[in-house]
């Protein structure tokens, strides 16, 4: 074909992609329904042009159009890739991790069952053999919920249901390639009745070689974009690179799964990048593969449109039967998934529950789309598959598709809007009329003031405000007369702004300098927890979220299992570092929330729930500090290098805004800003390299601060300080149960821990100790003890604690006053005491 049509047909295409969006949104359907239909529009409009005597003029468009060179490679090696590289890469993988129950089950779970039920349905009623009906049911069982997603968007729906669909469309493309890729090389080889195990069989490589290539190339990508440094171009143009290299190894190289491969290279770099790079090129990178998914994702729909036409050209009825069998069966397997096994699930706490209208919208926004019709045309193509298999499966997954996007697509919001998604709660309908009044009431005053300082004519000012004023009594009477709401519905509301105001607050700071972009994400992960526990559960909700937000996370007690064990210190500095990070800007902006709240809520819900939220907020201030403070005792000197460069970073901050201030009022040209610039971004990167942690140097410095360890001499305490472990509790832990060996001491180095033992009950705080008692007495323990605040504890075991109790004076005589408060006789310390009086009297 000639390059200048190619040329012509390809600048066509990106007008069409220009005007589809808002005619969908003119029209109020879905973005991909329209992309499909325009794209049915021309492949239809082309073989009529073809095919009709009217007119020959326009024959060379047409079949330039038809012959224009897409195939299916094209779609699984050229856009497939680009769509799932920037969902890993776009994706929260924080917040996904606490749905990934659902996400599994819908997306493997459902892509299996799918097939299966599709595949069997379809074998008893149309006589195909079954490996045919099975690859059919793969083909037809990835979604493509991306209308979905965006009419959640529209509607303000919550974060987690587009973050479940979201991880559905990421991971089922996978399940069912894989699928796929099995099946065809049975229909290829002539199996007629496949063996399911030889199948499951394949999939270990499948799956595990395309994570091992596609971690593999991630890293790699990472590793030699960090060296890179300030040429971000360069950056950019290796993350291009990095999805198709994956893809390729994986399919060509390993026989792996490319999808799998790629999946896994984004999600390395979607880890890894955010620490590696500089904030400003992992956001510009994000929204590069925004643009250019944008683009794939498009393309993808109108050219498998343009192919619809052509693969349904001798359809018959008995094919349309068998079209809705096919419908039938898969709506039918995809209801079974959403409405038997996901409610199972969360009844028997194995998954969070997923609302029941949320879960009739996926069901009926499970669209099919370009990959189905992509993996369809694959099978058309290939010479070893039979013509009466082709032709089959071509209209059966084409016909599918064009059912889901007609009928379900063009039904999809008024669905939506039948299950009140699209509508407000009663109680923030109420809530917005008085919004609303307060808004109009401090813009009146504003609107005063500003016609004041502009003199303006007092005639109009008069009129003007006239009218203004009969819209603020109608705001006012509108919100009088609305329901009352309560103070309980009020303080989830406020909680919800605040958590809202945080969120803002934090995205502020990344966009100055003041946090990296893969703390950034993590905090703003524990944000969206406490908005979203907010809104489930209120205050109980919020406060179990903040002390998440603070507590220990699974990642961090791993790095401290793996430091205690094998002494591999790096992942445990790593993270401590991240966490005092994470306390000082939580500290900082908590403050700045009590601002917010006397600014802006208290207007709107009154002194009452203001002081309510102020006491919440006192209360994480609380648990914050007393993390830091805990941080601080065992990390002194690093805690003060932290809270130093931080300051340098704050003034680095506040000097570019000042920079930016002059030069946008026109005091500095573009070319003294500029130099200005690289001076602060030169500073920036220095800055940007954080302290190292000498864990181990750290440990002997907390325990040289233990009052009970002040007597031993220096080499006995850095003996001490290497044989003493680590461990760390949240509020709520059990460290020792009841009847458990008594084993271990352990000291307290930050935090509190109570002791209950029948119906009496003692609290510790720092540089205390206890599991001495049953140790000493050689029984089993008799007292359970809890956390009942974020502490810090060091181990030690029996033979050293022995060791160390004789000789130190201090040890022993904490021990034998815990011994005396709780009426238990030691042998062994009125033995040390004996020993003392006699070697004192010799």
């Amino acid at each position: 074909m000639d390059v200048v049509v190619v040329t012509a047909v390809i600048a066509a295409l990106f007008v069409l992609i220009g005007v589809a969006e808002p005619l969908a949104g003119r029209l109020r359907l879905p973005y991909s329904v329209m992309l499909a239909a325009l794209g049915i529009l021309i492949g239809a409009g082309a073989s009529f042009l073809l095919r009709t005597e009217l007119t020959d003029a326009l024959n060379p468009v047409a079949e330039a159009i038809l012959n224009f060179p897409i195939r299916s490679n094209v779609f699984l090696y050229v856009f497939l890739p680009t769509l799932l590289f920037q969902v890993t890469l776009g994706m929260n993988l924080r917040r996904m991790i606490d749905d990934w129950v659902p996400i599994v089950t819908l997306a493997v779970v459902a892509v299996v069952f799918s097939t299966v039920v599709v595949g069997y349905g379809l074998s008893i009623v149309s006589g195909l053999s079954l490996v045919t009906c099975l690859l059919i049911g793969s083909i037809v069982s990835t979604t493509d919920p991306s209308a979905v997603v965006s009419i959640f968007r529209s509607i303000a729906a919550p974060r987690r249901l587009a973050r479940i669909v979201e991880g559905e469309s990421l991971m089922n493309d996978a399940a069912a390639i894989a699928i796929f890729g099995l099946l065809m090389g049975f229909v290829m080889q002539g199996v007629p009745d496949p063996s399911l195990w030889g199948a499951v069989r394949q999939f270990p490589l499948l799956i595990l070689g395309g994570v091992g290539v596609g971690v593999l190339f991630g890293q790699v990508a990472v590793m030699v974009m960090a060296t890179f440094g300030r040429f971000e171009l360069a950056q950019l143009s290796l993350s291009v690179a990095l999805p198709y290299l994956a893809y390729i190894a994986a399919e060509q190289m390993l026989g792996a799964s490319g999808v799998i491969a790629v999946v896994a290279a984004g999600l390395s770099m979607n880890v890894s990048a955010p620490g590696a790079l500089a904030p400003g090129t992992w956001t510009n990178m994000r929204e590069m593969w925004d643009q250019l998914a944008h683009w794939a994702g498009a393309l993808i729909f109108v050219l498998a449109a343009i192919l619809i036409p052509r693969l349904l050209e001798d359809i018959a009825w008995v094919d349309v039967g068998l079209i809705l069998v096919v419908a039938a069966t898969a709506l039918a397997a995809r209801a079974v998934i959403l409405f038997v096994l996901l409610p199972g699930l969360a009844l028997a706490r194995l998954s969070p529950q997923v609302d029941r209208p949320y879960r009739a919208a996926i069901l009926w926004g499970g669209l099919r789309g370009a990959v189905t019709l992509a993996l369809a045309l694959a099978v058309t193509e290939s010479a070893r598959v039979p013509p009466d298999v082709k032709r089959v499966v071509g209209i059966l997954a084409t016909g599918y598709t064009l059912y889901t996007l007609v009928v379900q697509g063009s039904s999809l919001r008024w669905v939506i809007s039948k299950l009140g998604l699209d509508k407000l709660s009663p109680l923030d309908s109420a809530l917005a009329k008085q919004v609303v009044a307060v808004a109009l009431q401090s813009v009146r005053e504003d609107v005063s003031q500003a016609t004041e300082n502009y003199g303006l004519s007092r005639d109009i000012v008069r009129s003007e405000a006239k009218s203004f004023g009969e819209r603020l009594e109608g705001a006012v009477r509108a919100a009088e007369g609305s329901e009352e709401i309560a103070d309980r519905d009020r303080v989830t509301l406020g909680l919800i702004a605040l958590a809202g105001a945080e969120r803002d607050m934090i995205l502020d700071r990344f966009r100055e300098r003041a946090v990296s972009p893969r703390l950034t994400d993590r905090i703003l992960s524990d944000v969206d927890r406490l908005l979203e526990h907010a809104r489930h559960s209120g205050r109980l909700g919020y406060r179990r979220a903040a002390r998440r937000a603070v507590g220990i996370d699974p990642s961090f007690r791993f790095a401290v299992r793996l430091y205690n064990r094998l002494r591999i210190s790096y992942p445990l500095a790593r993270l401590t570092a991240d966490r005092f990070e994470i306390l000082l800007l939580q500290g900082l902006v908590l403050r700045d929330l009590d601002t917010f709240i006397d600014s802006r809520i208290r207007r709107i819900h009154g002194r009452r729930v203001a002081e309510i939220l102020h006491d919440l907020l006192d209360r994480r201030a609380e648990m914050v500090e007393q993390a830091l403070d805990g941080l601080r005792l065992q990390y002194p000197g690093y805690a003060e290098e932290l809270e130093r460069r931080f300051i340098r970073r704050t003034a680095l901050r506040l000097e570019k805004r000042e920079y930016d201030l002059l030069y946008e009022e026109g005091l500095i040209g573009v070319e003294l800003h500029t130099d200005l610039m690289r001076r602060l971004d030169r500073r920036f990167s220095r800055e940007d390299t954080r302290p190292a942690l000498d864990i181990v140097l750290q440990k002997a410095e907390l325990a040289r601060q233990f009052p009970l360890f002040s007597e031993l001499d220096e080499a006995t305490l850095k003996r001490l300080s290497k044989a003493l472990v680590t461990r760390y509790a949240d509020e709520g832990d059990v460290i020792v149960t009841r009847g458990s060996a008594a084993d271990t001491v352990y000291f307290i180095a930050s935090g509190a821990v109570e002791l209950r033992m029948s119906r009496q009950s003692w609290r510790l705080g720092r540089g205390e100790l206890f599991g001495q008692l049953a140790m000493l007495t050689k029984t089993a323990r008799r007292a359970e003890v809890r956390a009942i605040a974020p502490s810090t504890l060091l181990a030690l075991d029996e033979r050293r604690f022995r060791r160390l109790l004789r000789r130190s004076k201090a040890v022993q005589r904490a021990v034998r006053d815990s011994a005396e408060k709780r009426g238990i006789n030691v042998p062994e310390l009125d033995r040390m005491r004996g020993q003392e009086v006699r070697q004192a009297a010799e």
